[in-house]
């Protein structure tokens, strides 16, 4: 599947924000949130005595707030495939609708589509339209799932859409003391990781998101770390506190700058109406030049920095 086959949506969430599923005093926050998605966490955050409350609480707040007045995506992190609780958390959520389900410790595409049969019986239950839930896996937390990046690109489900990675998890896996080196960034076998997910998701034509910085009050390096992600390719982040937004958001949104020169690359191919090439600023611009300033003008409108 490439990126023509994918049907047509929104620009790319920049920021993913997680929130324990059980904790109510959050939860309730939730409307207020800028982030572009909202991630309610039945998994990780949430206590293996605490996952009932949390299966009450997420779902009560599914269905008090319909899609149509979500400021945000509502996306659910269930257990994984193989813990016993997926299909427990899939029936309790899937009548609220939510955007999407995030999948941990995917092992590769047999495990999304699995889960996608899941979705299409449990939409059809509660009247849902099928494939209306759409799918993240997090798809990198054990040593083969890194080995199935690629195969993201040949399974041809609208309901992918995008793929991210996790640290802490593999790591675990590997039985490593830390998943950084003396310098402070990732060590070697995680820095391949994230650019197998980057690659992988381009090749699926689905959105490249990047795992999350671990210190919330680390704001410069969020900034500086987000924006180098996205001039890599990366289409937004994972965050663990709501004062990480902001600076995500604002990282992967087109700067003025850019969005005046791709109004100006826009212009250029428009005064000469069918060139292959053309040139501005004593450069020589082609049709992929046109394509990347049309995005980037695109991606600034959806996010209000047109």
């Amino acid at each position: 599947m490439t990126a023509e086959d994918v049907p047509s949506r929104r620009a790319p969430n920049r920021s993913w924000l997680f929130i324990p599923g059980d904790s109510e005093k959050k939860l309730a926050k939730a409307g207020g949130l800028a982030a572009d998605a909202l991630i309610f966490d039945l998994e990780d955050a949430v206590a293996p005595e605490r996952k009932d409350a949390a299966r009450e609480l997420v779902p009560a707040l599914l269905q008090d707030t319909p899609a149509a007045e979500r400021r945000s995506e509502y996306w659910v992190r269930i257990n994984p495939l193989d813990s016993g609780l997926a299909l427990v958390d899939l029936a309790a959520i899937v009548e609220g609708a939510p955007d999407g389900v995030v999948l941990p410790k995917a092992e590769g595409p047999e495990d999304l589509l699995r889960l996608s049969d899941f979705l299409s019986a449990l939409e059809v239950r509660a009247g849902l339209k099928e494939g209306e839930i759409d799918i993240l896996p997090v798809a990198t937390e054990t040593p083969a799932a890194c080995f199935r990046l690629g195969d993201y690109a040949d399974l041809a489900l609208p309901r992918l859409r995008g793929l991210s990675w996790g640290a802490e998890d593999l790591s675990a896996a590997l039985g490593a003391a830390t998943n950084r080196d003396a310098s402070g960034d990732f060590a070697p076998a995680y820095r391949l990781v994230r650019s197998l997910t980057l690659l992988g998701a381009h090749a699926a034509g689905v959105e490249a998101v990047d795992t999350l910085h671990a210190d919330f009050r680390d704001a410069e390096g969020l900034r500086a770390s987000s924006s180098a992600a996205r001039s890599e390719g990366f289409t937004g982040r994972l965050a663990i506190h709501p004062a990480q937004v902001e600076p995500i958001n604002a990282s992967f949104s087109p700067s003025a700058e850019e969005v005046d020169h791709a109004r100006s690359v826009v212009a250029a191919f428009a005064a000469q109406p069918g060139a292959g090439t053309v040139g501005l600023d004593g450069k020589m611009l082609d049709r992929p030049h046109l394509k990347q300033a049309e995005t980037v003008i695109a991606q600034a409108e959806a996010y209000g920095a047109a």
